[in-house]
């Protein structure tokens, strides 16, 4: 059903006259051009396409608009600042944490939601937490290196 749909979306409100059963993914993608939340298996696994609603990673292919009225959405290009990179975009740079960078900002915003809930985590919890995103090139290591890194830097403010 076609309707009026308003979201908070990387601090700024959407308002959109769209069919709430569209999937939050094309609506990212194609209607608000923000193509930095990838399409990749379609079937919520990959999670190429996570968005952060209401400070909980989301698989954006598995999300109907319907499902975040008047919620917070944040994606990949709400995650740094005006001036300067997230201190998670800065790690994945300096440890090497991408290849292709297809997964990378699914794989940001989980550890973003991680990293929120718990700031020290334990290697295990990292690897436990980043374990249902994957990465074809491999960098699983250098992903979580580059986590560790930002959870051992910070003050438990991301």
């Amino acid at each position: 059903m076609k309707r009026d749909i308003e979201f908070k979306l990387n601090g700024a409100l959407v308002s959109l006259n769209a069919d709430d059963d569209r999937i939050l993914l094309w609506t990212l993608r194609t209607d608000l051009a923000l193509t930095g939340t990838k399409y990749g298996c379609g079937e919520g696994i990959c999670g190429a396409c996570t968005v952060v609603i209401n400070g909980t990673a989301h698989r954006s292919c598995r999300v109907a608009l319907k499902e975040v009225i008047g919620a917070d959405v944040k994606t990949i290009e709400g995650l740094a600042g005006k001036d300067q990179l997230h201190p998670l975009q800065q790690a994945f740079i300096d440890y090497g944490g991408f290849q292709c960078g297809y997964c990378t900002s699914g794989m940001l915003l989980d550890a973003y939601v991680l990293l929120s809930d718990e700031p020290h985590p334990s290697r295990g919890t990292i690897i436990a937490h980043m374990d249902h995103n994957l990465c074809r090139c491999g960098a699983y290591q250098r992903i979580v290196d580059a986590i560790e890194h930002v959870s051992a830097q910070t003050e438990g403010q991301l």
